[in-house]
């Protein structure tokens, strides 16, 4: 990953995400963008004292994001990256797409509001919108005590034997982790009816994902600390994950997304939707691998 879109509102949160990214180990020069987009109050009549009261929120806005655009700067001094700032005006959601698409970034890291079970539910609707219609991966971050008390990023990989999964964990490999990061690949066996109608595991199944998860981390193991492999029950394998997450106490869940038309884009998959709107840590929806298969195979066809 190349370039990369950081949206901030000057939130704790928002340079918490910064925070995490900044931390990320990288070997290609990265090119950053920080988004800050101005909404502006709307009002329905011209008047000489609410145009100047405008004028003066704006600019204070304006100086708010230099701040917070400059905070975020200083993150990533020494770092081999070039950063630049744009602060649009507009509603925070689509601008944010609007600039992961003009700049053809490949990843756009957001921070999310809250820490409880509603407010993880609810989800920022800025969040909620960037991760459901940027046309690249997304980092939605929730704080984890990583920058208080830094230590190995413990990672959770959801997998089973699907495109997005395998792009996910190329994606994943990819970022050169080092020994920065402790990953768990988890594939999650559902129940099946037994012979007297009780729930069961189905023991070829968990078999195939050990022998496939096996095969992963082999792979991953040149890239990380460590990568240990877990076969788990579970109806909702959303719900399975975010279990999961919340017992192993992850920083990071890592799922793969394939992309979709806007009306695909409204709908997500439901595993995604899930551990984004569940997860007590952050997200990262990874969409990229998948694109450029598709690029591929589309330019194989012709």
């Amino acid at each position: 990953m190349k370039r990369i879109v950081i949206a901030t509102d000057g939130s704790a949160n928002a340079e918490e995400a910064a925070w995490l990214l900044s931390h990320l180990p990288h070997r290609d020069r990265l090119e950053i963008t920080i988004a800050t987009v101005i909404h502006p109050p709307s009002y329905s009549y011209r008047a000489q004292p609410v145009e100047s009261w405008l004028e003066d929120l704006l600019k204070r806005e304006r100086d708010a994001a230099e701040q917070s655009a400059a905070r975020i700067r200083d993150m990533f001094e020494g770092a081999n990256v070039s950063i630049d700032h744009v602060a649009p005006r507009g509603s925070a959601g689509p601008e944010i797409v609007r600039i992961a698409e003009q700049t053809n970034a490949d990843l756009v890291v957001i921070g999310a509001r809250g820490h409880s079970t509603v407010s993880r539910i609810m989800l920022g609707s800025t969040s909620d919108y960037v991760a459901t219609h940027a046309p690249c991966s997304v980092l939605v971050v929730r704080p984890t005590g990583l920058a208080k008390q830094p230590r190995q990023v413990r990672i959770t990989v959801g997998y089973e034997d699907s495109g997005p999964a395998c792009a996910a964990i190329e994606e994943l490999r990819d970022t050169h982790w080092g020994k920065a990061a402790d990953v768990s690949l988890v594939s999650v066996v559902p129940y099946w009816p037994g012979m007297y109608g009780e729930l069961e595991p189905d023991p070829e199944l968990s078999g195939r994902a050990t022998e496939h998860l096996t095969e992963l981390a082999s792979e991953l193991a040149p890239h990380v600390a460590k990568a240990s492999c877990h076969v788990i029950e579970g109806q909702h394998i959303g719900e399975a994950l975010v279990r999961f997450a919340e017992d192993e106490r992850s920083d990071l869940v890592v799922a793969g997304e394939t992309p979709r038309g806007l009306l695909g884009r409204l709908l997500m998959g439901s595993v995604s939707r899930y551990v984004l709107r569940h997860a007590p840590c952050s997200v990262w929806i990874t969409r990229n691998r998948m694109i450029e298969g598709l690029k591929s195979s589309s330019s194989n066809s012709e």
